[in-house]
């Protein structure tokens, strides 16, 4: 039977688009490309996904259906080494919320919050 992962897809709801693409772009250091929404009821900013590879696309997203804010989901970024990505959260206009922890035999974890007031986290493994 085929399975698939939990996570197809995640959207990240901003108040202000340009300030959340400078600041996920500065600190992911990955440029975020313009998505089209054929409602035009949204505007949506897509982060690097190759649907054929392990792990979930998606998008920052202004929209009149959901809001920005802490205690809700938690998207957790893929990254090399979280603690060097840390380093860019504050100058880029966020907050580690949490630095660099470890979570055993899964790895490492910061938690940070960016200019929008949305929690989330870095993942590495080392």
């Amino acid at each position: 039977m085929a399975t698939s992962n939990a996570i197809g897809w995640f959207d990240i709801y901003v108040h202000d688009m340009n300030r959340a693409v400078a600041f996920y772009e500065s600190v992911l250091q990955h440029k975020l490309e313009a998505i089209g929404d054929p409602t035009g009821e949204t505007q949506m900013r897509g982060f690097p996904t190759d649907m054929g590879v392990y792990g979930a696309g998606g998008a920052l997203v202004k929209s009149s259906h959901g809001r920005p804010g802490a205690g809700g989901t938690l998207v957790y970024f893929s990254v090399q080494d979280c603690a060097q990505k840390e380093l860019r959260v504050a100058p880029a206009g966020g907050q580690v919320v949490r630095p660099k922890f470890s979570i055993g035999e899964f790895g490492w974890v910061t938690l940070c919050q960016d200019t929008e007031g949305n929690l989330f986290g870095l993942s590495s493994m080392k």
